[in-house]
């Protein structure tokens, strides 16, 4: 499990800009069985953190008190920058099921696309349901079933790891393989175009008979 220090933030002694520029990321804590709490993380610590565990992994916070098992549950960025501006920590409880979206990860060869056709990744990441303690990090999507062109991996197709369910339309289209379609320039319409052009100038241009 990630650990990330955190301390408790007086939102009356300084501004969340205050806070920023100080290196850190204003940020709060909240959950079905515990208080809103608003809270200061080190920017550095937590990007490394984010980039490790994402939105579907848990995180402990340390300073506030017992070890809080936490999800990041959503990341405010800066419109500019794309810098994290305000973090939302939400704290689970074990034993009690959370709905979040787990990242996909394409695996295997589709023996479809190896022939040239095109593969469509409709999908990206998928929601799910289960204990907070397992959820997976990823989920696999094995590109392998798509054999021929038109084939298609619904949200159902998905092997779910124990104690997850699936919480996305199970119809859902994943991923598909598209026939690749070439498109031939109307080089005959334009040739007439051009035609009844050039014919029309050479009239305009004709001397008028006296």
């Amino acid at each position: 499990m990630l650990t990330l220090a955190v301390e408790k933030r007086d939102i009356n002694a300084a501004t969340p800009a205050a806070v920023r520029r100080a290196g850190s990321i204003p940020a709060v804590v909240y959950g079905a069985h515990h208080e809103s709490t608003p809270i200061v993380v080190d920017a550095r610590a937590f990007d490394k953190v984010l980039r490790e565990a994402g939105e579907a992994t848990i995180v402990s916070l340390t300073g506030i008190g017992a070890s809080l098992p936490t999800l990041i549950h959503e990341v405010a960025r800066d419109p500019l920058t794309s810098m994290p501006r305000h973090v939302d920590f939400y704290a689970v409880t074990k034993g009690e099921k959370v709905q979040v979206a787990i990242p996909l990860t394409f695996v295997g060869e589709s023996a479809a696309v190896a022939a040239g056709a095109n593969l469509v990744k409709v999908l990206h990441e998928i929601e799910v349901k289960a204990d907070p303690m397992n959820l997976p990090h990823t989920i696999e999507v094995d590109l392998a079933v798509l054999v021929a062109v038109n084939d298609q991996i619904h949200a159902k197709d998905l092997v779910m790891p124990k104690g997850v369910e699936l919480e996305s339309e199970p119809e859902e289209v994943v991923a598909l393989v598209q026939e690749v379609v070439e498109e031939k320039a109307p080089e005959a319409a334009a040739d007439i175009a051009s035609i009844e052009v050039e014919k029309k100038g050479k009239e305009e241009e004709a001397p008028a008979a006296e």
